[in-house]
């Protein structure tokens, strides 16, 4: 088996025959690895994000998620690729009507999981989470950082092998910024690969691992250390 989660081979992506919104992209994470990905709007982080979810497809080149090819995946295929990626937004997307407790065991009933694995695994990301105390509550109670780490409450219960933050923390103060910041890190290092796109410097720097930066749709940077250069 390859040690590669994702990968990138020579990807190009056209919209309308304008300017390549990526432009001959090779990029390899591989399993375990929190990655960085900076850039201005328009850099292509976006679209980056949106074809490791096969929700684009290259215009030339591959992307490969676990080997798999996703422009060969059928529909059910996609669905189960996705049913193994986490996703989290800037704008948090609970469902307001819920509490805490049943937008993340939402997640699980979506998935098929039965009473019993809810009644254990909501509790136990509750707690990775630090909102144990929060489980009744709805979304419209909580600060905006409470609400992010409900979200990624929710877009970890189901145990994927990849978290995609895409500027999780665009919406938050600096106080509540670092604490989801060393949430994410906390899931990685129980073993989950990370891959966040952000604009703030400070995010980068508390993360301290590698960073893809972006210009034009090109990769013109991959640091190994933390770096944040544009």
């Amino acid at each position: 088996m390859s040690d590669s989660l994702i990968r990138f081979d020579k990807v190009s992506k056209f919209y309308n025959g304008g300017p390549a919104a990526l432009d001959a992209v090779d990029l390899d994470v591989k399993h375990g690895e929190f990655v960085s990905i900076v850039g201005h709007s328009g850099a292509g982080k976006s679209t980056l994000l949106k074809m490791i979810l096969a929700e684009l497809y290259p215009s030339e080149g591959a992307v490969l998620i676990d080997m798999d090819d996703t422009q060969h995946l059928s529909k059910g295929e996609v669905t189960q690729l996705r049913r193994k990626i986490g996703t989290v937004f800037q704008n948090f997307r609970l469902i307001d009507s819920k509490t805490v407790y049943e937008n993340i065991a939402f997640a699980l009933e979506v998935a098929g999981m039965g009473d019993e694995e809810i009644e254990v695994d909501v509790p136990h990301v509750l707690g990775l989470v630090d909102l144990h105390d929060k489980a009744e509550h709805f979304p419209k109670e909580l600060s905006g950082g409470e609400q992010q780490r409900v979200a990624i409450a929710r877009a970890i219960v189901i145990q994927p092998s990849l978290l995609i933050a895409d500027e999780p923390t665009g919406n938050l103060d600096p106080i509540n910024t670092y604490e989801v910041v060393q949430i994410l890190k906390k899931i990685n290092d129980l073993g989950t690969t990370v891959v966040l796109t952000t604009h703030n410097k400070g995010v980068v720097d508390s993360v301290g691992g590698r960073v893809v930066t972006m210009d034009a749709g090109k990769i013109v940077r991959d640091d190994s250390g933390g770096q944040y250069m544009l």
